[in-house]
Formats: structure tokens, C-alpha cells, sequence
């Protein structure tokens, strides 16, 4: 989006002017200046970064996607959906295996069978004490096998669907994780933004309140003000020492939680472009409810969910139809390991109905109430995204809104403040008017700001409501 003609702005609004109508002003107000930046207590919000390479916004958010814990668990569950729907398609493929199998007995069955598939078998074998009490012999046999379910009423077809719309599930909740990765990452960047705006103001208000402290006590001196004046003075020098720690101590929270939302615990302050005023569009809200039915992938992947437990209950009700299978095995048997011997094959087809399908019955009633309880999910996500849509643009209107009117107040509170000084100078206003006047100038200033901060959350809100949070998205924000 076009940001805002910054000249509106950045003049009156930006930060509160020094009195210019205060007695003995133009030098007094420079060594004043000069003066209260030593007195701070705390460092420029931007000294410690300044060796640090700008963090753009495009940057918090590439880094976030590409570090962030939950991305990594979402990046997991959907390699593991992957290789579910690799897994399935497997069944549609033979199974082989081999088998060695060393073994020796006198068991009379197994001596018996075994000289037999040995191919060892000789007239003496049939002696009576010899098919009574065998002498012990041993057997090496190598074993292939191999099954496959040729038919088994597209049971299988329909598992594998299943695990495709899984797997589109999966790819979709992904994407969702993604867009809340960026929501946060946008919210946490605009409060950086934004305490170092607080930081801005909190400095410059506390240059103001000693350039009038050394008014004031020029003027006491002169005898053109009282002792209350200066106490009055020095109290307000204090208090704004004190809301300048307050913006310091908010701005390193802040920096805090970009870190959290960015996956970078040893991430270092860096400069950032200062906060400014955005004009983003607005669409009627049927418009956004369109769009978010459309582009929202958590509905995404609850609507994949859903074809994914219809294709699951459509496979249960396939496990009650017959079942065809193709089977083989080739043996070798010898006495020794290296020794001649014999082989056999064996090969068949096998039909399998189920006559009493209980346990297929529970199942089918179990997968009919997982889609039954997919289903509701998914009605109640409707609903929660409609609601969700409406406060989103909700907010946005007002906080637009709000952002008009703040910008209004900065200007109205300026020229209060501005003839105030002049009437404080003239000795026509008490210093309570004169500190009222810039109490409500500083509020109007912090007023200001917030609106601008809540302006561009409330539009990132907006976008994330309607699953248009993409990282391109996002970058109009900066």
C-alpha cells in the first residue's frame, strides 16, 4: 500500500516542539538540550544496533519461517502425512521375501518331511524303527514367498485416497501455521516500531521539561515567577524521566517478543525504519467473507479432512466385500549348507469372505462418527471465520478512524500547547495551565502513535482473518 503524504506529519505531529516563547529561549534551550541527552537514563534506543545491518520486515519474516519451532512441527507433519500416502500406496504392490532358515531335529513328522523336500528319501527310510526313532539330521533351507492382494473390493484405492487428502490436509494446516508465524511476527515488529516511536517522544518530552526547568528558574531569579513554579517544574522534569524509563523498559520487551516470534533468542537489537502512518484500502465485507471461504487454509485443511474421513468410511464399508489373493513360495532344502538337495513351488489363489463381520461393523461405525465429528469442525469453523472476518474489519474501520482523529488531536494540541507557552511567557497563564497544556500534548502524541501502531495491526489482522497473510502481503506493512 502508498504510504501516507509523510509532510502531514512530520511536521506538527512527530514530536512535540520546544517552546520557541519562553524567555531567554534560543541559548538557554540548546544547552538545556544538550543537557537533558546526558541526563537520560538510558541510551538511544537505535546506539546499541548501529553496527547491526537494518531488519526490514521481508527479513523478520523469512527468518521466522525458516527458524521458527512451530514451522518446523508443521514442516514434520506434513513429511509424516507424505510418507503416509507413500505408505499406502505401497499396499497396491506384491510382497517378497526371503528366508534362511538352518535347522536340526529328530522329530519323527519333521525328519520325514525333510529327507522327502531334501530329495533324500530312499527305500531304508521306511524301515519302521527307522520312521519310529530317527536318527537326528539337520536341514538348510532357503525360503521365497510372495503374496499379493489382487481384489479386496477397492478397499485398498480407497485407503490410499484417504491418505492423499491427508496429505493436502496436512500441506494446507501448514500454510496456516505459516500465516500465524507472520501475523506474530508483524504484531511484534510494530511494537518495536512503535516503543521506539515512545522512546522518541519520551526523550524529546523530557528535553522540553528541562529547557523549561532553566526557564523557570531564570524567571524566578528574575523575579517574574514564584517558588512554586520551579517545585512544579522540577516534578515534571522527573516524571518524565521516569516515562522515558518506562519507554525504554517497553521497547527491550518488545525486542523480547521479536525474538519469540522469530525462533532467534540471540537475535541483536538492530535499526529499523521508524514507524509512519499507512493508508491501506478497505472492501465491503461480504467482499472479505468471500475471500476468506476461499483462501482460508485452516478451512482448507478441515475441507481436505473431511474428503479424507469420507474416502476412510467408504473403505470400511469395502472391507465387507470379498477378498482375492495371489500367493507363491519356492524352497530349497539341503542337509548341509553346501551340499546338493531338492526345491519345491508352490503356488494358489485364495478367496476370503467374512461371514460374521463384527469387528467390521465397529470399525465402520467408528469411521462414521470421526467423519461426523470432521464435519462439525468444519460447520463450526465456518462460523468462526465469518465471526472472526467481521471483527476483523470491524477493527479495521475503527481503527482508521481512530488514526484520523488522533492525527487531528496532534495539531489541535500543538497550538494549545503553542499559546499557552506564549501566555506563560506573558505572564497571563500559571504554570499548571502550562503543564496541563503539555500533558495533553504529550497525550495526544502518545495517542498518535498508537493509532498508527494499531492501524497496521488491525489491517495484518484483517488479512490474517481472510487468509491473505501471505509474506507479500505482509511486506505493504513495512
Amino acid at each position: 500500500m502508498n504510504c501516507m503524504d509523510t509532510r502531514r506529519t512530520s511536521q506538527p505531529h512527530l514530536l512535540p516542539r520546544i517552546p520557541a516563547a519562553v524567555a531567554a529561549l534560543g541559548v538557554a534551550l540548546a544547552a538545556s538540550g544538550v543537557a537533558a541527552s546526558a541526563q537520560a537514563p538510558g541510551p538511544d534506543p537505535a546506539a546499541p544496533a548501529s553496527a547491526q545491518p537494518a531488519l526490514t520486515l521481508h527479513d523478520a519474516i523469512r527468518q521466522a519461517l525458516g527458524q521458527s519451532p512451530d514451522a518446523a512441527a508443521a514442516k514434520a507433519d506434513t513429511q509424516s502425512a507424505k510418507a503416509g500416502a507413500s505408505l499406502a500406496r505401497t499396499m497396491l504392490l506384491p510382497q517378497l521375501g526371503l528366508t534362511e532358515d538352518i535347522s536340526r531335529g529328530n522329530d519323527p513328522v519333521y525328519v520325514f518331511g525333510s529327507r522327502l523336500r531334501q530329495q533324500q528319501f530312499t527305500a531304508a527310510n521306511f524301515a519302521l524303527d527307522a520312521l519310529n526313532r530317527p536318527t537326528p539330521i539337520g536341514n538348510f533351507a532357503t525360503r521365497f514367498g510372495g503374496q499379493w492382494n489382487a481384489f479386496d473390493s477397492f478397499k485398498t484405492q480407497r485407503t490410499i485416497r484417504a491418505a492423499e487428502f491427508m496429505r493436502k490436509s496436512a500441506d494446507s494446516a501448514q500454510e496456516a501455521v505459516d500465516q500465524k508465524i507472520v501475523l506474530d511476527v508483524v504484531q511484534a515488529y510494530q511494537s518495536v516500531l512503535y516503543a521506539e516511536r515512545q522512546v522518541q517522544v519520551a526523550q524529546h518530552q523530557q528535553e522540553t521539561a528541562d529547557a523549561l526547568l532553566s526557564s523557570v528558574d531564570d524567571r524566578v531569579k528574575a523575579g517574574l515567577a514564584v517558588e512554586s513554579d520551579r517545585m512544579s517544574a522540577q516534578v515534571n522534569v522527573a516524571a518524565r524521566k521516569q516515562e522515558l524509563i518506562t519507554a525504554q523498559g517497553a521497547l527491550e520487551l518488545a525486542w523480547a517478543q521479536l525474538r519469540v516470534a522469530m525462533g532467534a533468542p540471540d537475535l541483536k537489537s538492530a535499526p529499523l525504519e521508524p514507524l509512519q502512518p499507512h493508508d491501506f484500502p478497505q472492501k465491503p465485507l461480504e467482499d472479505e467473507l468471500a475471500t476468506a471461504a476461499k483462501t482460508r487454509p485452516d478451512l482448507a485443511a478441515l475441507a481436505h479432512a473431511q474428503s479424507a474421513q469420507s474416502a476412510a468410511v467408504a473403505a470400511a464399508r469395502s472391507d465387507f466385500g470379498p477378498r482375492i489373493g495371489a500367493y507363491g513360495n519356492w524352497e530349497m532344502d539341503k542337509p548341509t549348507f553346501t551340499s546338493s538337495g531338492g526345491n519345491n513351488w508352490v503356488a494358489g489363489v485364495q478367496l476370503n469372505i467374512d461371514i460374521l463381520p463384527f469387528a467390521r461393523r465397529a470399525q465402520l461405525a467408528q469411521q462414521s462418527a470421526a467423519k461426523a465429528r470432521v464435519d462439525a469442525a468444519m460447520s463450526s469453523s465456518q462460523q468462526q471465520m465469518r465471526l472472526q472476518v467481521s471483527q476483523a474489519h470491524i477493527a479495521r474501520q475503527t481503527a482508521s478512524l481512530s488514526l484520523d482523529t488522533a492525527r487531528a488531536a496532534v495539531d489541535q494540541a500543538a497550538e494549545s500547547l503553542r499559546i499557552l507557552r506564549n501566555r506563560y511567557s506573558a505572564g497571563l497563564a500559571t504554570m499548571t495551565d502550562l503543564l496541563a497544556a503539555e500533558d495533553a500534548e504529550r497525550l495526544a502524541q502518545t495517542n498518535y502513535w498508537h493509532a498508527v501502531y494499531g492501524n497496521a495491526v488491525a489491517y495484518a489482522q484483517l488479512l490474517f482473518a481472510t487468509g491473505t497473510l501471505t509474506p507479500d502481503a505482509a511486506e505493504d506493512l513495512q
